[in-house]
């Protein structure tokens, strides 16, 4: 009998897959190994493999269609081979029209299977039956409407030819452009991406169990622009940036506060001796924090050079699951948008994450003088069930002694 292909759980968080692109039709002879087609998780696209040899009899989800993990996507087996039984349950939740309750996790049993009926590898259909929508990103959307782009026109080189950031700005960038939005319907649904949906699963995780307080102190960089500013002399790679010092300051001061180090695991707090540092990265479709393990105990330029690939293959969604899990704490820097302060949203089970502001150049009383500083103002949630007022208020004070005397980063 033919063998099933489901929806694997491709990373640790993922509930549902999306099918971005089959590498394999119908008819096609596979190798247990062979990749079969791209999935969207909630983190990153990613490979689904063969696990059989033989031969795609059915593809049961096509292109653009988000299948629950465990559900059948297609069979392999024998030419002419019998397909199993289908079971007498509902119809699969993309064919029916009311909403699907929230997905099963990875670790939970299906119940049935989808009716193995053949279809489409192709275009996605719209919510109206109609074929032909343009597949592209959110922000890929806004910049069309922001710019007079009709995306119809747009040659998209994203995964599965969806049309993304850098296709409108090639576009637009092309000799005179001459296409305009066409009129219609008064607003678009954009449909919610893996990694979104995530996001706003974890969002509400956090904001609402989750007792936080903030703690905001600001630092003066001056020694660390003075330090940057000659360690980037010449043409020595990698550069190093504000927000690399920042990082391996965090890094250190975390690994003298183990207290803030630290996972809440409801019957005990877990305070972890290795500091694994998540560095919030923005891509397309929404955040992801790749990990630069054991940040404590890495030189500033491999810091630099890691969190400059990490950021790179995050943007490329191209990050395995090791990369982006398993945390000890958060760093997330909007300084390079001109934001002066923020908050940020703990990313459970984490106890602490920190939001970096701008550096910014403003008069200050020093020695009883007004003077002109670089300053930079950070602040830290903090979840109370592990972390109190005094000892985030600690954590902070070594972080600023830090900055403001680059040299203590190396005693």
């Amino acid at each position: 009998m033919a063998k099933k292909v489901v929806m694997e759980a491709l990373s640790p968080t993922m509930e549902e897959g999306r099918v971005v692109t089959w590498h394999r039709r119908e008819g096609d002879a596979v190798k247990s190994g062979d990749t079969i087609a791209e999935v969207e998780t909630d983190k990153a696209v990613m490979e689904l493999v063969a696990r059989t040899d033989g031969t795609i009899l059915r593809v049961v989800a096509g292109e653009g269609d988000t299948v629950p993990v465990g559900d059948v996507v297609a069979f392999i087996g024998t030419p002419g081979e019998e397909l199993p039984a289908p079971s007498p349950a509902a119809p699969s939740p993309a064919t029916q029209p009311q909403p699907s309750p929230e997905p099963a996790s990875a670790a939970a049993p299906v119940s049935a299977e989808p009716e193995p009926a053949p279809l489409p590898v192709g275009p996605t259909q719209e919510p109206d039956g109609q074929t032909g929508r343009v597949k592209a990103s959110p922000l890929a959307r806004r910049l069309a409407r922001d710019r007079q782009v009709d995306l119809r026109v747009v040659e998209g080189t994203g995964p599965g030819g969806r049309v993304v950031k850098r296709d409108i700005e090639a576009f637009v960038a092309a000799p005179t452009p001459s296409v305009s939005i066409p009129t219609g319907a008064a607003y678009e649904d954009v449909p919610v991406s893996q990694m979104r949906k995530t996001i706003a699963r974890r969002l509400v995780q956090s904001i609402g169990p989750i007792p936080t307080f903030y703690l905001t102190a600001e630092a003066d960089m001056e020694r660390v622009a003075e330090a940057r500013e000659a360690l980037n002399t010449g043409n020595r790679e990698p550069r190093i940036s504000f927000n690399d010092v920042v990082l391996k300051a965090t890094a250190l001061a975390l690994a003298r506060h183990p207290s803030c180090n630290a996972w809440w695991q409801e019957t005990h707090v877990r305070q972890w001796r290795d500091v694994h540092l998540g560095m919030a990265v923005a891509v397309e479709e929404g955040l992801i924090t790749p990990i630069i393990r054991h940040a404590d105990r890495k030189p500033l330029a491999e810091i630099a050079r890691e969190g400059r690939e990490l950021a790179e293959r995050a943007r490329a969604r191209k990050l395995v699951p090791e990369e982006y899990t398993g945390a000890t704490f958060t760093l997330s820097n909007l300084g390079m948008y001109g934001i002066d302060d923020f908050t940020a949203v703990i990313n459970p089970p984490e106890a602490g994450i920190l939001a970096v502001g701008s550096v910014t150049t403003k008069p200050v009383v020093a020695q009883g003088a007004v003077v002109v500083r670089r300053r930079m103002r950070v602040t830290m949630s903090c979840d109370h069930r592990v972390i109190d007022g005094a000892t985030g208020a600690v954590f902070l004070q070594t972080l600023v002694q830090m900055l403001e005397n680059p040299l203590a980063m190396l005693l």
